[in-house]
């Protein structure tokens, strides 16, 4: 692979995930509290998020197939318009059906987006060097959520939702940039490397394959996306639960850039298993917090469970990329974003029930327990490595 290709094409495919992430991750606890706003429960709250990341994953599946039809450029544009412009109309009503309609519309666009990004970092990088690339991939997506994601809610609560739905609309400033990274990526020399790969295995083989590097992400993404979701509402004071989503998302920014160069110098097996418990810990320690209203409880729980949620999301799209041939990119970058945003979906859905019925300190320790049933899937592959 040239490193031409890839000094044309990344600065654009950076910039595109940057205003895409930064629309997303903005309104990622504020669309369920506009719900709140509007008369919604913790139920309804949580199926804000749900309904988003649900008709993200349905998306995820046909990209690859967009991607094939229409070209990189006109699909990742439309995936920026269909996340950025629902934004906007969620000024006009905070009724809990129109909220539901304009995030399915925004899960469509979510689920363009992430697919084609991760694909492309795949088709630009070389498989040496793959960890590197992923990382800063996985930083344009987690920066914005560092600043935004904490701070989307009490801009909400303290001044006005209209600033926040305006930041919301930030991906179709990127617009531009997925025509730019269509013009590499549709010239791109890959057809005879493709060819190559054509006797490799079949497509549901490899789709197995990926079954479980999609459900070890799965353990940390249903615990982090019930975090990221419900953090205002577990926890009502802004001064407390402002500097522990910053924590978590400064967390998972710079673990899952540095854990990318980790990975390329020792193999990203190794480090499953690990952050694997640091889930299991970090999740558990935010349970405790939530139910003993401990500050320090929850900075560490989010100190912890963000570390995790960014190394795991490196890790688990690198195993994935490194299961199948290159004709399988696509499908192991569609597989791996399922795993993340059903487990985000999850985590909104299912937390947000269970804290009706019980509450949040429960559905917490619930998501804890489903991470840790997670862990044999990791220590199983350390265990064949270790035979060979």
């Amino acid at each position: 692979m040239s490193s031409v290709w890839t000094a044309r094409g990344m600065p654009s495919l950076l910039l595109a995930t940057f205003l895409g992430f930064s629309g997303f991750a903005v309104l990622m606890p504020v669309a369920p509290l506009w719900a709140v706003h509007g008369g919604a429960d913790e139920g309804g709250a949580g199926l804000v998020n749900g309904v988003l990341l649900l008709v993200t994953v349905l998306t995820q599946f046909t990209v690859p197939g967009l991607l094939r039809r229409f070209g990189w450029g006109p699909a990742l544009a439309a995936g920026l318009a269909l996340l950025g412009a629902p934004s906007l109309g969620l000024i006009a009503s905070d009724a809990l059906p129109a909220v539901l309609a304009l995030s399915a519309v925004r899960g469509v666009g979510f689920g363009i987006l992430t697919v084609a990004g991760s694909a492309a970092v795949a088709e630009l990088s070389d498989p040496e060097t793959r960890g590197k690339a992923v990382g800063a991939y996985g930083l344009a997506i987690a920066g914005p959520q560092v600043v935004l994601l904490p701070l989307g809610s009490w801009v909400a609560e303290t001044i006005d939702f209209v600033p926040v739905f305006t930041i919301g609309a930030a991906p179709l400033l990127g617009i531009p940039a997925a025509f730019a990274l269509g013009r590499v990526l549709d010239d791109f020399p890959s057809s005879g490397d493709h060819a190559a790969d054509a006797g490799g295995p079949s497509t549901a083989r490899a789709a197995i394959t990926l079954l479980r590097p999609m459900v070890l992400l799965l353990g940390v993404t249903i615990a982090g996306g019930a975090v990221l979701t419900f953090g205002p509402q577990m926890v009502r004071d802004p001064a407390v639960v402002i500097p522990a989503l910053a924590l978590m998302e400064l967390m998972a920014a710079i673990f899952r850039w540095w854990i990318g160069g980790v990975a390329d110098r020792h193999g990203a097996e190794r480090f499953v298993a690990p952050f694997v418990i640091i889930t299991v810990l970090g999740v558990g320690a935010i349970a405790w917090a939530v139910h003993d209203q401990s500050v320090p409880v929850l900075l560490l729980g989010a100190l912890l469970l963000g570390s995790a949620y960014g190394a795991l999301q490196n890790l688990t799209l690198l195993i994935s990329f490194a299961s199948v041939t290159r004709r399988h990119l696509g499908l192991a970058s569609s597989i791996w974003n399922v795993g993340f945003d059903l487990g985000s979906a999850i985590g909104s859905v299912v937390v947000g029930a269970i804290a009706v019925a019980a509450d949040f300190s429960t559905a917490l320790a619930a998501t804890g327990v489903f991470a840790l049933l997670t862990l044999p899937l990791a220590v199983r592959r350390r265990g064949l490595e270790a035979r060979r």
